[in-house]
């Protein structure tokens, strides 16, 4: 009988058992289909040509701003190598002050012009092409990034903080260049002109300079963890301790150009997340908002799909709204049209160099240590 019963009831548990198993074991979700793209991607080659030869330029100039000084130091009078006004990119502070200053006074300032012009130069490419100055022009950019490709490389792998530790390290940046604004923002214009007249002010590259020449044993230390820290953790002064690519980062925020993901012909491979060197989940977004984008073009370089990303504006400000991606020529052409514009520019008014009589500099750079700050 109990036999019987449980043949009788094995249709019911059968149906019941069926219906489960239709309820945990969802239908797969389909595999897209794979449309590869037709055009090559050079985005890598256009990026690290740019990486090289704005690496190289910054090279020359620093070359040639140590022969000046030391022909300076030297007491050789006045030098036959130009003091190279290029120098400035390497005075973001100074740039601040004297954008600050312009705004202000309506004049554009006389020591440190050009620190003002790369600063509006930089500032204009990120607003247009997202953070591109820290991963096309950059040279500190450029040697974080090999050291952590150099890492990987010998290690097999680098490693990205947890969440709970990356967020607060990577407000870093902006505590100090809230610091910097907080600083400049408390000076009036004829207090920015009294401090950039200055011995200090006046030999503030120099004094630069001498701080890599004269570093302490503090100073190589820091210097060492950073180094070592950016081998083993991708842009890790980039990321965590960078005021000027803060700076920027709040800049490309107000970009319309952004990384955008085509949903249709993505296949969900997640290779962008992989490649991308800050973190971000491209394959889970439509667009990149995020101030750590600095338009690599890294996710796009190794997208496997037509059309499924790329940098570009949003669909309604496109020629062709149908395509992702701007061609990567023209961003690099962007690019490099906006620095040399408003190098071009700066120089062609004459608001490049800085017109400091050769007799004061003669006089300042050999004391350039002695030079105090003239704020409190």
């Amino acid at each position: 009988m109990a036999a019987q019963a449980s043949c009788a009831a094995s249709p019911e548990i059968e149906a019941l058992l069926g219906a489960t198993n239709s309820i945990t074991t969802a239908p797969a979700k389909p595999k897209k289909k794979l449309i590869r793209r037709v055009e090559k991607d050079r985005s890598v080659i256009y990026r690290r040509s740019f990486q090289g030869g704005f690496l190289l330029l910054n090279l020359w100039i620093g070359a040639q701003f140590y022969s000046w000084v030391r022909h300076l130091e030297l007491g050789l009078g006045p030098s036959q190598v130009a003091r190279p006004a290029g120098v400035e990119g390497w005075l973001p502070i100074a740039g601040l002050m004297d954008l600050k200053f312009w705004l202000l006074s309506g004049q554009i300032p006389l020591v440190h012009p050009a620190a003002m012009f790369l600063l509006l130069t930089f500032l204009s490419i990120s607003f247009v092409f997202r953070k591109a100055f820290c991963s096309w022009l950059c040279p500190i950019g450029t040697i974080s990034e090999y050291l952590w490709r150099a890492g990987k490389n010998v290690f097999g792998r680098n490693f990205n903080l947890p969440r709970w530790i990356d967020l607060p390290l990577r407000g870093l940046k902006y505590l100090l260049l809230g610091f910097f604004v907080w600083a400049i923002s408390t000076m009036s214009a004829a207090g920015i002109r009294d401090f950039m007249t200055s011995p200090y002010g006046l030999i503030a590259d120099v004094k630069m300079l001498n701080f890599f020449r004269h570093i302490g044993e503090t100073g190589l230390l820091i210097l060492g963890v950073i180094v070592a820290a950016s081998v083993f953790v991708p842009n890790f002064w980039c990321r965590f301790l960078c005021p000027y690519g803060a700076l920027l980062g709040l800049t490309s925020l107000l970009s319309p150009m952004k990384i955008r993901r085509n949903p249709e012909p993505c296949i969900d491979c997640g290779k962008c997340t992989k490649a991308c060197p800050s973190a971000l989940p491209v394959d889970k977004l439509m667009k990149i908002q995020s101030a750590e984008c600095t338009g690599c073009l890294e996710c796009v370089a190794v997208c496997p799909a037509e059309n499924a990303l790329g940098m570009n504006l949003p669909a309604m400000l496109r020629p062709r709204k149908e395509r992702v991606g701007l061609p990567t020529w023209a961003l690099a052409a962007g690019i490099a049209l906006t620095f040399l514009g408003m190098a071009g520019f700066a120089k062609a008014t004459g608001h490049w160099n800085s017109p400091v009589p050769d007799a004061v500099y003669q006089r300042l750079v050999p004391n350039a240590d002695q030079a105090a700050h003239p704020m409190p």
